[in-house]
């Protein structure tokens, strides 16, 4: 079994990526999804952030507050992450048990480096797209505002550190039958 890392800043296209692979039958776990997951049922993301206003009126904690306290403050941004990350390290694991008899399974990792967790990977595959373009699509898909649409892009490790340590890059600056194209090409020297 090929243990691959599909990797990218924010709004880069990992999540198209993700789409084409799971279309062609391969097995894809999205660690976005299981960070959602674990923001719900973590006791202790619940304990560490109770005296900030990032709760629904129903006591859950809401992603939008939450995202918007963190990435104003790096001292809380590290405590949600080491929280976390052991967690999503884990249900990597299991990921990877179940899925043994696959020949390649894929996980969706916007922060591998960030957490260190290239160690559990084969390979890497970067879905780079340029910071223009990745603003641009911020303020289309999330409705944020410039400035927080570059402190989102700006909150993680520049793309061009990431282009050196990874195995393949996916540039994904154009249309999606270009990404495509980019994926099928990729699987085959995989």
């Amino acid at each position: 079994m090929l243990k691959v890392a599909v990797t990218g800043n924010i709004a880069s296209g990992k999540s198209e990526v993700q789409k084409i692979l799971e279309e062609k039958g391969y097995k894809v776990l999205d660690t976005d999804v299981l960070g959602h997951d674990v923001l719900v049922t973590c006791s202790e993301i619940k304990s560490a952030f109770s005296d900030y206003d990032v709760f629904n009126s129903d006591g859950t904690i809401s992603r939008e507050k939450l995202g918007k306290l963190v990435f104003s403050d790096n001292i809380l941004k590290n405590k949600l992450e080491s929280i976390s990350h052991p967690i999503i390290r884990k249900n990597i694991s299991e990921f990877f048990k179940e899925n043994c008899m696959e020949q390649f399974v894929f996980v969706a990792i916007p922060l591998l480096y960030e957490a260190n967790m290239e160690d559990m990977f084969d390979k890497v595959i970067l879905v780079y797209a340029e910071d223009s373009v990745r603003e641009e699509r911020l303020i289309a898909r999330n409705n944020y505002s410039k400035e927080y649409a570059n402190q989102r892009i700006n909150s993680q490790m520049p793309q061009e550190e990431k282009i050196k340590m990874a195995d393949f890059v996916i540039t994904n600056n154009g249309d999606i039958s270009n990404l495509r194209n980019q994926v099928e090409d990729l699987l085959l020297v995989l």
